[in-house]
């Protein structure tokens, strides 16, 4: 696991606990792993799923090294002693080392000096990717404006950003701007890690993600509740969902908004919706409240509910949660967070590094093949060229 129970999946600094419910007892014993009654729920392994991504990575690695091309270099920057930050940072390099990717860990004495070890890996042509591990100022207050740390994300170029955080891909993200490219749609845009490993793991769970209905509606009719709204993971992640279809309501500890498919108004809530009937009325259920202290309470949690956890702390009652039939409970995501942070990198190479921009084109990435066209357009030319073409054959 890549520091399941410690790496900074839900965005510690930047997030806050929602209106918390009776104090909670000291976390149960984990149920078994993918267990599984006629009366009661399963727990699903991030590991599964992430193995698909992995050996996707692999695969296009050995491609490159066939061709005597070097694979993606990320270098990871880390400014702090969090234990959180460490572990994860230990982990990335574990990964990435396993899978075949180079990453080069550059641990920075003053954190003051983290941006211009920002700089430098922007602009260094053997660097194709940059992670810096937060939170080194948090929310302290600097020269650069309110946040530094978020003065530092936006310093990351596009070309580099392989978390997906800086500003050129968040304005995407909120925009609904899938490709980088536009017309050509060949340069797809980068998502955050941990939002979009909650996103791959509903994928996973055909009853919440329908492939079978076109990009932006695959999670119609579907109603979810999001328990952070930080900036790295609650607030992406809730415009990640509606942008597929679904109604999403982001709880943090003094508000509910609520996040609309093809609306970007931001709508707060009345009074009279609260946590709990937010989570009564949802079908997904996703937690990432940065405290030990936090517990959904399970009595909200519908039959056939799925609940993701992307905190470093157990924000449910694990084995009451599973006598609930029906429910589908991934308890962590750290597997497929590194999984999506490997993609990204590979993503940036092809985009931006690749030496050989033929040679990546046809490398075919088999877990997003794509038809041949982009809209009922080109289908409709396509077919009354061809039919011109017939009818002038047939003249002659």
């Amino acid at each position: 696991e890549a520091a399941p129970e410690s790496a900074p999946e839900a965005a510690p600094e930047a997030a806050t606990s929602p209106p918390a419910p009776a104090p909670a007892t000291s976390p149960p014993a984990s149920a078994a792993s993918e267990s599984t009654s006629s009366t009661g729920g399963i727990k699903i392994d991030a590991a599964d799923i992430a193995k698909v991504y992995r050996e996707e990575i692999r695969r296009k690695v050995a491609h490159l090294k066939a061709n005597q091309i070097e694979p993606p270099l990320l270098v990871g920057l880390l400014a702090n002693n969090d234990p959180a930050a460490v572990k994860y940072a230990e982990w990335t390099g574990k990964a990435c080392r396993s899978d075949g990717l180079r990453y080069d860990l550059r641990r920075i004495a003053d954190p003051i000096d983290v941006e211009q070890a920002l700089v430098d890996a922007n602009q260094d042509p053997r660097v194709h990717g940059i992670i810096v591990y937060y939170p080194i100022f948090g929310q302290t207050k600097s020269f650069s404006g309110e946040s530094h740390d978020d003065f530092l994300r936006d310093t990351i170029s596009i070309k580099c950003d392989v978390e997906g955080l800086s500003h050129g891909y968040r304005t995407n993200l909120y925009r609904n701007v899938r490709y980088l490219d536009y017309p050509r749609d060949t340069q797809k845009c980068l998502l955050p890690c941990t939002a979009l490993s909650v996103v791959k793991i509903l994928e996973s769970v055909s009853s919440k993600y329908n492939p079978k209905l076109p990009l932006g509606r695959r999670m119609e009719g579907q109603t979810v509740t999001v328990i952070n709204r930080s900036e790295i993971v609650g607030r992406p992640l809730a415009a990640m969902l509606a942008n597929d279809g679904a109604c999403v309501y982001s709880i943090d500890i003094d508000s509910i908004y609520l996040f609309k498919a093809g609306d970007r108004r931001l709508h707060q809530c009345p009074d009279t919706v609260t946590a709990e009937s937010c989570v009564r009325q949802s079908s997904v259920v996703i937690t990432g409240v940065p405290t030990k202290e936090y517990r959904l309470p399970t009595k909200w949690v519908q039959p056939n509910t799925t609940v993701v956890n992307v905190a470093s702390f157990k924000n449910v009652d694990e084995v009451e949660l599973l006598k609930i039939p029906g429910v589908v409970y991934c308890p962590m995501v750290g597997k497929v967070t590194v999984a999506m942070l490997e993609r990204n990198l590979m993503r940036l190479f092809d985009n931006f590094h690749h030496p050989n921009k033929l040679l990546a084109r046809d490398l075919v990435d088999v877990t997003e093949q794509r038809p041949w066209y982009q809209n009922p357009l080109q289908i409709y030319t396509a077919a009354m060229v061809t039919t011109l073409v017939a009818i002038n054959l047939f003249k002659k």
